[in-house]
């Protein structure tokens, strides 16, 4: 199902990807939920959102297993889940503990929201769009975590695609380049770390959160009716050059 009237969840869409992934599911004439680990995130996001038709927002912490269960059941139905909540932790990720906690957050939070809407898309015949990265494909010394967690969605997604194709849901994941949100603000405003990335990127230039908008938006389209366990590289060029 494409267009308006859609039932879309954009799970960590407070901000940044996840925001601008809602929103464009909104402009679309979608019902949007996009939520956030905290009140504080959901009600600063919902704060900002001045248009009548903006996404509505909902506090979801995805390592709680009962609310995750919790949240989905109290869905009267679903087309279309995005899963965007992720954390970095730079330099602290080979503490384990620190190590685990990242893990849980992107891989295990993610298998737990994909498995809680099975039941949903498949009433649908809906789509799940995963947020990968180019450290789905690359090591990251500083984040081990993060690396093992994209890596692991990398894999999910594909498995998940196998899995659920017998209820008619589609699983595919984007892997978003060097996009300029807020959490990449510092890497942007200092010359001697975006040069080296911008003059990578064939594009020659950050990406922004609207690239990967776009992307997510055909994955779970008709469009895409024919896609299923890719992850699609939206990232300027930077994984081939």
């Amino acid at each position: 199902m494409s267009g308006p009237g859609r039932r879309v969840v954009v799970v960590g869409g407070t901000s940044g990807i996840g925001r601008a992934i809602a929103e464009r599911f909104a402009a679309d004439g979608a019902h949007v939920i996009a939520t956030g680990a905290s009140l504080a995130e959901t009600a600063a996001a919902q704060a900002d959102a001045h248009d009548a038709g903006a996404p509505h927002f909902e506090v979801l912490d995805v390592r709680d297993a009962a609310a995750v269960q919790a949240f989905f059941a109290g869905q009267e139905s679903l087309d279309v889940l995005v899963n965007c909540a992720g954390v970095i932790r730079r330099g602290a990720e080979h503490d384990p503990a620190v190590f685990a906690e990242v893990v849980d957050i992107n891989l295990n939070g993610t298998m737990r929201c994909c498995s809680a809407a099975r039941t949903l898309l498949a009433q649908t015949r809906g789509a799940i769009v995963n947020t990968a990265s180019m450290l789905t494909f690359f090591g990251g010394g500083l984040v081990p975590a993060y690396s093992a967690s994209k890596g692991g969605i990398g894999q999910l997604t594909k498995s998940l695609a196998i899995a659920y194709a017998v209820d008619g849901i589609r699983v595919n994941a984007v892997a978003p380049g060097w996009i300029a949100t807020p959490l990449t603000a510092a890497l942007q405003a200092d010359p001697a770390r975006s040069g080296p990335i911008v003059a990578r990127t064939p594009l020659a230039r950050w990406g922004t959160p609207q690239d990967v908008a776009d992307p997510v938006f055909f994955l779970a389209s008709d469009a895409a009716r024919f896609v299923t366990g890719t992850i699609l590289p939206v990232d300027g060029g930077y994984l081939i050059s």
